[in-house]
C-alpha cells in the first residue's frame, strides 16, 4: 500500500484562549475574521489592546499587503466596521512605502469624513507627526468627495484633531465645501444632536423644552434629515416626544434604500427593540412591528439550502452579550429561511423548536433567553444530534475547552453512526484566531452584516468564498 494511505485524524496544532485543543487559522483568514468581528473593545477572552496588537502582528507578517488593504475596504464598505479599519489603514501607512496603490486605498477606505480624522489620529498617535505623502494624497481625495452637509456633520470641532486640522495637514483638492469649512462659514448640519442642543438652549421652561423637542424631531423626520442609525437609536424618543410624526418615522424605518445605505449592523435592531419594549407608551406595538419588518429586509439575502441543516448556536458564558445577540439573530434568520433544526449548546446541548410564523426578532430574543451561559463543549453537539444532516452551521466564538480536545474524532464517529458526510460551516463571531476543525475541512466565515449571509450562500459551493470576495475588491 504505497499510495492509498489510511486517513489519519488531524492533530490539533494549538490551544485556544480558553485552554482547549484547537486548530490555527491561516493568516489571511485570521486577519479577515478580526476585521469583520472586532470593534476594538474588551472581549471575554481578549482585551482591546491585545486584539490591536494581534492585528498589527498579522499585518507586519503578511507579505501580501494588498490583501490587508482589500480586507479593510471590504470591512468598512461592505460590513460597516469602523475602528478596526482605521487602525489597519494607519498600520499600512507606516509599513508600505512607495507602492502605487496606497493612495487609492486611503481614498477608498474612507466612507465618511470622520474616517479620515480617525485614520490620521491613529497614525499620528502611533507613528509620529510626519505624514506619508500617499496618506495625504489619499485622504485628500476622499475629503474632496464630500458635500457641505457631510463635512459639517463630521467636523468634530472640539476634538483634539478636528476636520479642519485634517484639511490643513493633507491639503486636499480645493472645493467650495472645503473652503467654507476652513473659513468657518459652513452652515451647521441639522443633525438630531444639534437640533436637540438648540432646543435645550432656547427653552425657558420644561414645558417649552418639551414643545421644542417635539418640533425638532418633527422637522428632522419629515425632512428626512435624520440618519437611519440615528433614527434606530431614537425610536423611543420619537415615540415619547413626537408621536404625531411616528408614521413618517416608521415609513423611513422600513424603507430598504436607507437600510442598505446605512450599513447598520443587524444587532442594532435588537438594541432598539429592547429600548421600545421597556416602555408602555401608546403605539409601541406599531414600532415593534416596523422593527420586525426592517430586520426582515436588512437580512433579506438569506440562503436556502437543499436537504437538512443543523444550526448549532453557542450559548456559553463567553458568548453573552453581542456575540449571542448576533448568533441568535442569524440562527433565527436561517431557521425561517429553510429546512433547519436548531440546537443550543454550552456544556450540554438540546434541540429547540422555533415557530417560523414568529418574527425574526422575537425568535432571536427567545433564543437568547434559553442560553445556559455555562462552559463550552463542542462534542455535545454530535452526542446530541440524533439524525443525519447535509450541513452543520456552528455559530460560536470557537472557544471550546471542556474535555480539552477538539471535536474532530467525535464528529467522525457521529458521521459513521448516521451514514452522512455533511459540510461544516464555522461561523466565527469573535475573531479569536482558532478553529475547532482544521480549516481545510470547514467552510469559514465571519462578520455581522447582511453581506455575511451572501458569503454563506457562496460558501456552499466554494469553501474559500470569504477570502476570494476580499481578493476581488478592486484596488
Amino acid at each position: 500500500m504505497k499510495f492509498n494511505f489510511l486517513k489519519k485524524r488531524p492533530r490539533a496544532d494549538t490551544l485556544n484562549l480558553a485552554g482547549g485543543e484547537a486548530f490555527v487559522e491561516t493568516p489571511k483568514l485570521e486577519l479577515a475574521s478580526i476585521m469583520l468581528t472586532s470593534t476594538l473593545q474588551d472581549d471575554f477572552y481578549r482585551s482591546a489592546d491585545a486584539t490591536a496588537a494581534r492585528l498589527k502582528q498579522l499585518i507586519a507578517g503578511m507579505s501580501d499587503k494588498r490583501f490587508v488593504a482589500k480586507a479593510a475596504i471590504y470591512a468598512r464598505k461592505e460590513a460597516g466596521m469602523r475602528s478596526i479599519t482605521h487602525l489597519t489603514a494607519a498600520e499600512l501607512a507606516n509599513s508600505v512605502k512607495g507602492a502605487d496603490w496606497t493612495a487609492r486605498f486611503y481614498d477608498r477606505v474612507v466612507h465618511r469624513p470622520d474616517d479620515a480624522i480617525e485614520i490620521l489620529a491613529c497614525y499620528r498617535g502611533t507613528h509620529g507627526k510626519v505624514i506619508p505623502n500617499s496618506l495625504k494624497k489619499g485622504l485628500g481625495r476622499a475629503l474632496a468627495r464630500f458635500d457641505e452637509h457631510q463635512l459639517s456633520k463630521y467636523r468634530k470641532a472640539r476634538a483634539d484633531l478636528s476636520l479642519v486640522d485634517v484639511v490643513n495637514l493633507v491639503h486636499p483638492p480645493a472645493t467650495e465645501a472645503l473652503s467654507k469649512l476652513v473659513k468657518g462659514t459652513l452652515a451647521p448640519a441639522e443633525t438630531w444632536e444639534t437640533k436637540l442642543t438648540q432646543a435645550g438652549a432656547a427653552a425657558q421652561s420644561d414645558d417649552e423644552l418639551t414643545d421644542l423637542k417635539r418640533e425638532a424631531w418633527s422637522e428632522l423626520i419629515r425632512s428626512r434629515k435624520i440618519g437611519y442609525f440615528a433614527l434606530l437609536r431614537n425610536l423611543r424618543n420619537v415615540l415619547e416626544s413626537a408621536p404625531e410624526v411616528l408614521d413618517a418615522a416608521l415609513e423611513m424605518l422600513v424603507d430598504e434604500k436607507p437600510i442598505r445605505r446605512s450599513l447598520v449592523l443587524p444587532f442594532r435592531f435588537l438594541t432598539a427593540l429592547d429600548a421600545v419594549q421597556s416602555t408602555s407608551l401608546p403605539r409601541a406595538g406599531d414600532v415593534l412591528a416596523a422593527l420586525s419588518e426592517a430586520v426582515e429586509k436588512s437580512l433579506a439575502n438569506v440562503p436556502s439550502f437543499p436537504g437538512r441543516t443543523l444550526i448549532a448556536l453557542d450559548g456559553s458564558g463567553s458568548m453573552v452579550g453581542r456575540p449571542l445577540q448576533i448568533g441568535s439573530l442569524f440562527a433565527a434568520t436561517l431557521a425561517k429561511a429553510g429546512v433547519c433544526d436548531v440546537m443550543l449548546f454550552s456544556d450540554g446541548a438540546k434541540y429547540v423548536t422555533l415557530n417560523k410564523y414568529d418574527s425574526t426578532l422575537s425568535l432571536a430574543k427567545w433564543l437568547q433567553s434559553q442560553a445556559q451561559a455555562a462552559g463550552t463543549d463542542f462534542h455535545c453537539i454530535f452526542h446530541t444530534a440524533g439524525r443525519a444532516y447535509d450541513r452543520v452551521i456552528i455559530l460560536s466564538d470557537m472557544q471550546g475547552w471542556i474535555g480539552h480536545t477538539s471535536p474532530v474524532a467525535t464528529f467522525q464517529k457521529w458521521k459513521a453512526q448516521h451514514g452522512c458526510d455533511p459540510k461544516v460551516f464555522s461561523f466565527d463571531l469573535k475573531g479569536y484566531g482558532t478553529l475547532q476543525f482544521p480549516e481545510r475541512q470547514v467552510y469559514c466565515l465571519a462578520g455581522f452584516s447582511d453581506k455575511t449571509l451572501d458569503t454563506l450562500k457562496q460558501l456552499d459551493a466554494d469553501p474559500g468564498a470569504l477570502i476570494r470576495q476580499i481578493e476581488a475588491v478592486p484596488l
